[in-house]
């Protein structure tokens, strides 16, 4: 049930508790005991309770705690999001508000060679001054505040790469921007994100991603 959360979007009981394949008496015990530790928030709407990560922090624990699971549990995880989407949750995929997969590792990785972030202590990264500007051609603003903000871009590891893509307020808009620009779009009922053909055309062009 987290790691369908990991979308960002609110669930109802019943439909959490068909995708984990419990009882709804099941899955509304786990759901309560998940709200009470702070994991999930729970919101009423008409006769329904909708769930939802609790915030980001949350999310990223749970990829986390996936990159370090045993093969067979990711293995899993990531059959059952490719049985249920016409898409690849290996390749590109929504993690609460940022892109993760091979496609965000990818361009992290460009980023890093061009000097765009450069990796800092403690898990981050830092925005150089090249780097601020590219980001506003990109149509991404980045304030002095952000510079200095610890949660503003921070490494992510990444469950199926095992390797870092870039998460915090800077690969929230990231992911946002590449959504506005139609670069990439949300495969439908799944985490999976599809690339645009614009998108790998841009891609390659800026990054040289493929």
């Amino acid at each position: 049930m987290l790691t369908t959360l990991l979308g960002g979007v609110a669930m109802p009981a019943g439909e959490l508790a068909m995708i984990a394949n419990v009882a709804p008496q099941t899955a509304s015990s786990h759901l309560s005991k998940l709200v009470s530790g702070k994991l999930l928030a729970v919101e009423q709407q008409g006769r329904h309770r909708y769930y939802r990560l609790a915030d980001s922090e949350v999310a990223h624990a749970i990829e986390a705690l996936l990159a370090i699971a045993p093969t067979n549990v990711r293995a899993l995880q990531t059959a059952r999001g490719a049985y249920t989407a016409a898409g690849n949750l290996t390749y590109a995929r929504s993690c609460y508000s940022h892109l993760a997969g091979s496609l965000a590792v990818q361009i992290a990785d460009a980023l890093l060679a061009r000097e765009i972030v450069i990796p800092k202590a403690n898990k981050l990264y830092a925005v150089t001054k090249p780097g601020r500007q590219w980001f506003n051609k990109l149509g991404i603003s980045i304030a002095d505040r952000d510079l200095t903000d610890l949660r503003f871009a921070r490494r992510c590891l990444d469950w199926t790469e095992r390797r870092h893509h870039i998460a915090g307020r800077l690969g929230s808009a990231i992911f946002s921007r590449l959504r506005e620009l139609r670069w990439v779009a949300p495969v439908r009922d799944s985490r999976a994100v599809r690339v645009t053909l614009e998108g790998q055309r841009k891609l390659t062009e800026l990054l040289g991603v493929r």
